[in-house]
């Protein structure tokens, strides 16, 4: 899919990744680009539509996609994570992670893509992480809530496809966001994750694999109890001991 000319949705599109998202598909000539946000008052580019929309409200979800049906381009960006070892994580924080990382992808797939095909096909960008392929020890309910939206991700573009809309999965480790303002640790700027997304759905492929660590995991998967998990192991261990 072209991105010149297009009528993009992106959601939690008022900062971080989403708001790279959002420049970067003004700077490929996108026609127009709604920010869906719980409050557009917090929409400060005049370049963009604010459009409230929390994404675990399904009725609100279906709602603007009878409003938004110039929509060719739905990158479903909004997402939320707290830390949390696998056994004290929170079930409420887990119950948030899953409605929000995986539950509203449902939603938002099933109420947007009769929108896409009547405007010939389209795309939905899904944006996942490293931890849809391994589960990481201090991101437990997080890892499990992305690993459910690669998967449906990947369920989704077969049928999807059927109707002529692809489905891009971006994948990605560390970002300069607020997710990871606690970790110590290298990071990439957003822009970087919106530029490889949009060239992966021009070109298109059916996932980005952004950073060259997204790469390696992805890579390792065949045999990941011997090629992944004891790095994240001994990682693990050194977190325990610092």
């Amino acid at each position: 899919m072209k991105i010149v000319g297009a009528t993009a949705l992106v959601t939690g599109a008022n900062r971080g990744i989403g708001k790279a998202f959002a420049e970067e598909l003004l700077e490929r000539g996108a026609a127009k680009v709604y920010a869906g946000v719980r409050d557009v008052t917090t929409v400060t580019d005049p370049r963009l539509v604010p459009v409230q929309l929390d994404v675990t409200d399904a009725a609100r979800v279906a709602a603007v996609a009878a409003e938004l049906t110039d929509v060719d381009l739905l990158v479903n960006n909004a997402g939320t994570g707290l830390p949390g070892l696998p056994l004290s994580a929170s079930l409420v924080d887990a119950r948030a992670e899953l409605e929000v990382n995986y539950l509203s992808l449902v939603s938002m797939t099933e109420a947007f893509a009769p929108v896409l095909a009547a405007n010939g096909g389209g795309a939905f960008v899904n944006m996942l992480s490293i931890v849809s392929f391994v589960g990481a020890p201090n991101l437990s309910t997080y890892s499990a809530s992305k690993a459910a939206a690669w998967s449906y991700s990947n369920s989704s573009r077969v049928q999807l496809k059927q109707q002529g809309t692809e489905v891009v999965g971006v994948h990605v480790g560390y970002v300069d966001t607020d997710l990871i303002a606690a970790f110590d640790v290298p990071k990439i700027a957003p822009r970087e994750v919106a530029v490889a997304a949009f060239d992966g759905l021009e070109a298109g492929e059916p996932e980005v694999l952004v950073d060259e660590w997204s790469r390696e995991v992805k890579a390792g998967l065949s045999d990941d109890q011997r090629l992944i998990y004891p790095g994240v192991e001994e990682e693990f261990a050194a977190a325990l001991a610092a």
